[in-house]
Formats: C-alpha cells, structure tokens, sequence
C-alpha cells in the first residue's frame, strides 16, 4: 500500500502519482497536457483509495474450466464523489474511471480574492450552486481538490456536505497538492475527514497560495490566464 501517514494527513506515494505531479508543476506544461495529467492523477488516486482504504469479500467464481474462489472490492457501489468546482472537474473525471458507478455532486465554492486573507490566514467563501446525491450511512463520501491551500474554501464545502449527509462510512478529502496551514485548518474542524494528497508543500506566500505549488488549477486547466 502506497498511503502513507503524515500526522496530519495521508500521503500517497505511489511512483506514477509523484511522476505525474511533478509533470503537473512544469510551467511549460501547456493546458490539453495538463488538464490530461489531472485526469490521470484523480484515476491514480481512485485506486489507491481502493486499495489502501477499501475492503475485499471472496466469492464463487465459475471459469470455463473449473470452479474457484475470487475477491470483489466490497463498497464500489456506495461511493459519493463530490466536484468542487471549477478545478476539480478533470481530477474528478479520472477519480470516475476508478469508481464509475459512483454518485456525484457538485460544489461551485470560491474564495474573495479582493477581500484577500485575514489575520487567522483564512479568506471569505462564496458558495455560488450546491447540488449533492444522497448520502447514506454505508456511503464513502470523496470530496475532491486539487488544491488545499488556507483550508477556507474545503471547510466551507464540508459544511454543506455534513448538514445534509445522513451518516456517511468514510469522508475522504482529496487534493493533489496541499499547504500544511490547509491541511491542520480542515484537520481540526473537522476530525471525521481523512486527509489524502499526493505532496505537502512548504507554505503559503503572503496572497495565500501555495509554494512551490503548481499555479492556479483552474486556470491551468481551462485556459482562463
């Protein structure tokens, strides 16, 4: 297994996972590129939760010669992946490629650039659209980032996704790259998430992103600079 644990959070560490983040940080990583990279990353990702965080059950398996035992990942029915929009739609598509039979919501949250960070590091959210599946106690509930940067905008989403989730088997928050002041941010408020990403980044600059980072997502991968 390739998760690791890092205090506060889970670091996966899978070769392929690294290999395409650092291919995601490159600056002369152009938009089809790059957006194709998130697509493969959240797929890379979607596995590893399987594997690290999901159990099996062995059942009869008829061949064509004879008869044997196999095993069925159990849960891949009861999976929610939650779409924080803009910047997690490609990540989310390859997470859909490791659980395609999964519910999914979305989540359009952004954070007041202009009213710009606070003395506690945090910035103000706006919550533009909410529309999630129903979530059931047997559910396992990803919700998906690419960046966890203050921690304002992911704790904002949670928010929506606890008042109305009924019970929910495992919250996952997904990014690919985090900042440490996100990652405690969202770790003390809400104690129920396990926090997954590919890297743990040095810091946050003064305007609140995060370094070495990869640039702004979005932008990256809709062509929006």
């Amino acid at each position: 297994m390739t998760i690791e644990d890092r205090d506060n959070a889970y670091l996966i560490t899978h070769a392929l996972a690294k290999d395409t983040l650092s291919r995601l940080r490159d600056v002369e990583t152009e938009q089809v590129a790059f957006r194709k990279g998130l697509v493969k990353l959240g797929r890379i990702c979607g596995y590893e939760i399987i594997d690290g965080a999901m159990g099996t059950e062995y059942v009869p398996v008829e061949t064509p010669l004879a008869e044997t035992t196999g095993e069925r990942v159990k849960g891949l029915d009861d999976v929610v992946i939650i779409n924080v929009l803009r910047a997690a739609t490609p990540f989310v598509e390859g997470l859909l490629k490791a659980f395609p039979r999964a519910k999914q919501g979305v989540i359009s949250a952004g954070r007041d650039e202009e009213a710009g960070m606070n003395e506690d590091g945090e910035f103000p959210i706006t919550i533009d659209y909410v529309k999630l599946p129903e979530i059931r106690p047997a559910d396992t509930v990803i919700v998906a980032d690419p960046m966890l940067a203050t921690g304002s905008t992911m704790c904002a989403v949670l928010e929506h996704i606890l008042a109305e989730a009924d019970g929910f088997e495992d919250l996952f928050v997904l990014s690919a790259v985090s900042a440490p002041d996100g990652l405690i941010r969202v770790g003390e408020a809400f104690p129920e998430a396990d926090l997954l990403t590919v890297a743990i980044d040095d810091r946050l600059d003064d305007d609140g992103f995060i370094v070495p980072g990869l640039g702004d997502a979005g932008d990256r991968a809709f062509r929006t600079t």
